[in-house]
């Protein structure tokens, strides 16, 4: 499974902006737009700045918008896709690469080393323990070209040794993080449900334990990620019937308290989906998250775009 896979690219009239959530105003606003190079998945560093692949590279930019992105000199780095976090000291880039495999490569820059092993699954990032020492990704094992015929949560140490499967029903799943304490583990499933394209949010103890659904509506929700402060979550929300995570779509962003997963308040709708917020992307005060938006130029929607 060592096939690399092209970087998405921005369609005729479309634009990549990023963009950060601000708690306190309920506002969001642009940082940075690009009608050139596709944008995805934010991250935010310890120091105030924002993470980003494209182009199946890294890049960096500050949260002020001062500055254009800048990319990360990553030697050995194939190219990566839209998984990527870092570890919580904010110098280490763990990144999914389109070779199938997770890497890790100094923030500043450097050479880059590969995490997984040869084993005969694909492997997708999502989250890090608090601690440091652990990854969260989603192996995917194809039957032909059904990629998710068996979507799993495993963890892995950082040095690769001791893999472990914290979800063992084919799912799908996705999207899996660990809580600020550790505790649980959160991430998007569709094994509540027979009909395909009903994924909804759940947790589950790192060891595999007390498996619990968190949300129980008709809408398609995924990629929860939890606030550093543990108090909220902020999750992206599809249309009813969207299967998979795919682009271009109208999508929400909702935000829920962590004691009332059933009550969201959408914050932002916009035209997005898969790039949009596939990872952690809280501020370290949970002050704000970024995102990113893929809109069409008017002239273009109302030419059929």
């Amino acid at each position: 499974m060592s096939e690399q896979v092209p970087a998405r690219r921005l369609r005729s009239g479309q634009r990549a902006r990023i963009r950060v959530w601000d708690r306190a105003t309920g506002a969001a606003r642009t940082v940075y737009e690009s009608h050139d190079r596709l944008y995805e998945a934010p991250n935010w560093t310890p120091d105030g700045r924002l993470l980003v692949n494209g182009d199946g590279l890294l890049w960096t930019l500050p949260t002020d918008g001062s500055a254009a992105p800048r990319a990360v000199p990553a030697q050995g780095l194939p190219d990566v896709n839209n998984d990527h976090v870092l570890s919580p000291d904010g110098t280490t880039v763990f990144a999914s690469a389109n070779d199938w495999h997770i890497w890790e490569v100094p923030l500043a820059g450097g050479a880059a080393r590969r995490i997984t092993a040869e084993d005969g699954g694909m492997h997708f990032l999502h989250g890090v323990s608090p601690d440091g020492r652990r990854l969260g990704y989603v192996r995917l094992e194809p039957e032909g070209d059904n990629w998710w015929a068996s979507a799993t949560i495993h963890t892995v140490g950082v040095d690769g040794r001791d893999d472990v499967a914290v979800t063992t029903d084919p799912g799908p799943a996705d999207g899996c993080e660990w809580t600020p304490d550790g505790a649980w583990i959160h991430f998007n499933t569709e094994q509540f449900s027979q009909q395909p394209g009903h994924a909804q949010l759940a947790r589950v103890r790192p060891d595999g334990t007390e498996l619990e659904q968190l949300t129980f509506d008709e809408r398609v929700n995924w990629f929860p990620h939890i606030a550093p402060t543990g108090d909220v979550a902020v999750y992206l929300s599809y249309p009813p019937g969207t299967t998979g995570h795919p682009a271009d779509l109208p999508v929400e962003l909702r935000l829920v308290h962590v004691d009332a997963w059933q009550e969201p308040t959408t914050l932002v709708a916009l035209d997005g989906g898969q790039g949009t917020i596939n990872v952690p992307s809280w501020a370290p005060d949970a002050s704000a998250f970024a995102f990113v938006d893929y809109p069409f130029d008017l002239q273009n929607t109302l030419g059929g775009q």
